[in-house]
């Protein structure tokens, strides 16, 4: 997780009533050290730490408002819409674990729980290769290609976009949906696989005209 941007403070709600058997020190501990310790702990990019549990309790709240609107940790991109390398998106799964954590109390755990040791290392930095093609609309595809990935070159930040393709059989291939993205961040978005798109294929930005992205391409 990056920054987490509040309009108003934390509040300890230290009386909540403990409701639920997910705990800080066995499941949420090791989702945090996964997805937001890198920002989030002493001396980070981010405002508070999260890598103990005192820490962290003060901001339950704030936290699964966050992460139910996607907004954390900052990945801009909807999973399960496209398939990328490096995703640092939290999965279903992850969201509901730390939102049922909140709702059922907070609950430190039992300290025997902790992992040894945590490890959250800096996420791997992501340059994309081929040609790049400048989409904004709609783009027809001339020959034969394999695309690699796409790179917002967005001047606003960017509330839902998607990107899909069109093959000439009528098959559709969601390659990106933005959103809550921001214009700061400067993301490229590697695909798992390269995806392969016939001759005639189109290429659709929706809505159009939002804003300017990059789609790299490679011959196949």
């Amino acid at each position: 997780m990056r920054v987490i941007l509040l309009g108003w403070c934390a509040v300890l709600f230290a009386h909540d009533p403990i409701t639920t058997r997910i705990t800080y020190s066995r499941e949420i501990i090791r989702i945090f050290e996964k997805r937001c310790i890198t920002c989030h702990k002493d001396g980070g990019k981010a405002p508070m730490s999260l890598a103990k549990y005192d820490e962290a309790r003060p901001w339950a709240k704030a936290i699964k408002e966050e992460v139910l609107e996607r907004r954390m940790p900052p990945w801009g991109a909807v999973k399960g819409f496209g398939s990328f390398q490096h995703e640092m998106g939290l999965s279903q799964e992850e969201i509901s674990v730390i939102a049922d954590w909140v709702e059922g109390g907070a609950p430190e755990g039992d300290a025997k729980h902790y992992p040894e040791k945590l490890s959250s290392p800096p996420p791997p930095v992501t340059k994309l290769k081929g040609i790049p093609l400048k989409l904004n609309a709609t783009l027809v595809i001339a020959k034969p290609v394999l695309l690699t990935g796409i790179e917002p070159r967005a001047k606003s930040d960017i509330d839902s976009l998607r990107v899909i393709a069109e093959q000439p059989d009528g098959s559709v291939e969601p390659l990106l949906w933005l959103k809550n993205y921001k214009a700061v961040w400067r993301r490229q978005f590697e695909f798992r696989q390269p995806v392969a798109l016939a001759a005639g294929s189109k290429l659709r930005v929706q809505p159009s005209g939002q804003a300017m992205l990059l789609v790299y391409t490679r011959s196949q």
